[in-house]
């Protein structure tokens, strides 16, 4: 009994309960400490006989009579007292624990609700089974917190739970918490400490289930009654299969958000895809259009490497981009091989893409600031700007192997310093292969063979040559072959 566990009661005291915890109340409007010495007897015997209900009554009216009697001290101190009673009973101290908590938004001043909640933290303070207790607790302390504008001390309370190891938290109310712990360091500007923490998030319970019969629910709602009818006190309660949705977006809009501190343009599309793939985005048709437009917008902006390039033509053959006719002629022109001139590129494209929030072809500047304008949009159309010329410096490559440099900066619509600074980043990135050689003003695409390289293809080419030549042979042979029996058959038909 000294560590909480529940045992058969000794004794029922029901009916004592039933007799004296009214008689408690009645006598708590005259005088609450009679009262209080008279239910802390009937406590005593019930927590010693292990009756759990019993006890349970008892502490829950210990704490509304002081709660009632408007002394708030006493109710903190009751509380501290009862929960450090020898052998009390867990069950109990968890009921007395929600029922003050209950308390909290009756409280008349915040100082005294704050009081009540430190008390509460200390009660729950190491105890497994009110962790869930503690956490809802700690979560107002912080809200209150952050409403009297101390954002630092509200993230470090609320950032102190480790919500993903407790096991009698529901999969939701756990991803909730976590939500609010990163937006909170998100708010502080902590993007270390929110990008950990946006990692205990498993993104396999936002995965798009299909739609089921009404046949399949009805099986699987009697298999749950099934489920927790079998289910024991002492286990989890069952999650429940609701829609997680608001968490998904949620989710998924902290993490661009932190991608696009981060400057990485993939990952933002990758995270756009995930809130494409939602049913509700499906089916509002401008959520659909402004999702469908970052997508593109962002693995344009996407350095260019193996994984980008895949999923640059994935999403072209998307159908969905139709809806988007302006986003997918400019997506197009990335999956070609041909030449943009950025000049035409800025005309057509420029007006439509800056009237968005993604792109901004002015730079911020201190008079017009304003909290609606992301200041990392002028920095997007520049990378865009760099984007189209890395492609037209790809193609190049492919068509030429060695070209002269005044030709070159023709092509690309660049000054000279321009055109080495674009190669060279490229050439860093192993995105293509080029030497320059300034003396003559020559850029050469073609990569210098190695002796054996040059070698093994002469090899092979003779081998090829000889292979045809013998072909050839053979089809010779057989025509003479084919030739000699032809006459000898008309001398016999003859």
């Amino acid at each position: 009994m000294a560590d909480g566990q529940l045992f058969k009661p000794d004794k029922d005291f029901t009916k004592e309960a039933d007799k004296i915890i009214p008689e408690a109340q009645e006598l708590a409007k005259d005088n609450v400490q009679a009262a209080l010495e008279k239910l802390a007897g009937l406590e005593k015997s019930a927590r010693q006989a292990s009756d759990l209900a019993s006890t349970s009554r008892c502490l829950v009216a210990i704490v509304t009579i002081c709660k009632d009697s408007g002394d708030w001290s006493l109710l903190n101190e009751q509380v501290l007292l009862l929960s450090k009673k020898h052998g009390q009973l867990k069950q109990a101290t968890t009921k007395m624990v929600q029922v003050v908590m209950g308390f909290i938004d009756e409280a008349p001043t915040q100082e005294k609700e704050l009081s009540v909640i430190e008390t509460l933290r200390t009660v729950t303070e190491g105890k497994i089974f009110v962790e869930v207790e503690r956490a809802r607790v700690t979560r107002i302390l912080s809200n209150i917190k952050k409403e009297q504008g101390d954002l630092n001390a509200a993230a470090d309370i609320l950032c102190e739970l480790q919500v993903e190891t407790f096991g009698s938290m529901e999969r939701r109310e756990k991803t909730e918490f976590i939500l609010e712990q990163v937006a909170l360091c998100i708010e502080k500007g902590d993007w270390t400490q929110a990008g950990i923490l946006s990692r205990k998030i498993s993104t396999k319970q936002f995965a798009r289930k299909p739609r089921k019969s009404p046949e399949e629910i009805e099986k699987e709602k009697k298999e749950r009654e099934e489920r927790e009818k079998k289910r024991s006190a002492d286990d989890p309660p069952l999650e429940k299969e609701d829609d997680v949705t608001d968490l998904k977006l949620c989710y998924y809009e902290q993490q661009i958000t932190l991608a696009k501190h981060d400057d990485k343009y993939l990952d933002i599309c990758k995270h756009y895809r995930r809130v494409l793939d939602t049913q509700s985005v499906e089916d509002t048709p401008e959520q659909l259009h402004a999702v469908l437009e970052r997508v593109i917008y962002y693995i344009i902006l996407a350095p260019h490497d193996n994984e980008q390039s895949d999923l640059l033509h994935r999403i072209d053959a998307d159908t969905r981009n139709a809806l988007v006719p302006e986003e997918q002629r400019l997506l197009r022109q990335f999956t070609i091989p041909e030449l943009m001139r950025w000049p035409v590129i800025a005309e057509t494209y420029g007006q439509h893409l800056c009237s968005t929030d993604v792109f901004s072809a002015e730079p911020p500047s201190a008079s017009s600031s304003s909290i609606d304008i992301d200041p990392k949009a002028h920095t997007r159309w520049q990378d865009l700007r760099k984007r189209v010329i890395e492609h037209n410096v790809r193609v190049i490559a492919k068509y030429y192997t060695r070209i002269k440099f005044p030709r070159l900066t023709q092509l690309l619509d660049l000054d000279e310093d321009e055109t080495e600074n674009y190669i060279s980043e490229l050439v860093t990135a192993k995105t293509v292969y080029a030497r320059i050689d300034r003396p003559n003003r020559v850029v050469s695409f073609a990569k210098t063979r190695k002796p054996d390289e040059v070698l093994n293809e002469w090899s092979g080419s003779v081998s090829g040559l000889l292979g045809l030549l013998e072909r050839i042979d053979h089809l010779i042979t057989k025509e003479e072959m084919m030739a000699r029996i032809k006459p000898g058959k008309e001398v016999k038909a003859k």
